[in-house]
């Protein structure tokens, strides 16, 4: 092979690998962006999902610890985003809001309480059945923090 041959061909394939590392770039680049909106697109649902949820879940818990008579739209709609949660949420999440939803329907069964007894609750911290579904919500955002990292 002659000399210019050789320059020729080496030419042809540098410009090959420089598009292809070009194009390579570009569709990393790219993969990461539209991750990353995904990642911040999922936690805005999430967050808005469990806002939802936990302003449904303490209306119907105060109905719950006043009446004996439940309010169906509210536990339907309570358990709808249950539903919703063991779709887009962690199971540790899931999980401690179906307690929550039991816990309500077991305070609908129980005698009303007396404002008293509320206060009682609120003293001893029993009335607070959001905590450990609040704890669990923290945990997993911290999960996704760290996966971003």
């Amino acid at each position: 092979m002659n000399a210019s041959a050789i320059s020729a061909l080496a030419a042809l394939v540098g410009a090959a690998i420089g598009g292809l590392t070009s194009v390579l770039a570009s569709w990393l680049t790219q993969r990461t962006q539209v991750r990353a909106e995904w990642r911040a697109h999922d936690r805005v649902r999430r967050q808005e999902l469990y806002k939802e949820f936990i302003e449904e879940a303490t209306k119907c818990y105060v109905d719950a610890l006043q009446h004996n008579e439940p309010d169906l739209n509210s536990i339907g709609s309570i358990y709808a985003k249950i539903s919703r949660m063991r779709v887009q949420s962690s199971s540790e999440v899931a999980d401690e809001a179906e307690v929550i939803g039991r816990k309500i329907v077991d305070t609908y069964l129980a005698p009303d309480k007396s404002f008293i007894e509320i206060r009682e609750m609120l003293a001893d911290g029993s009335i607070d059945i959001l905590n450990n579904f609040s704890d669990a919500c923290r945990a997993e955002f911290a999960s996704l923090r760290a996966q971003l990292e």
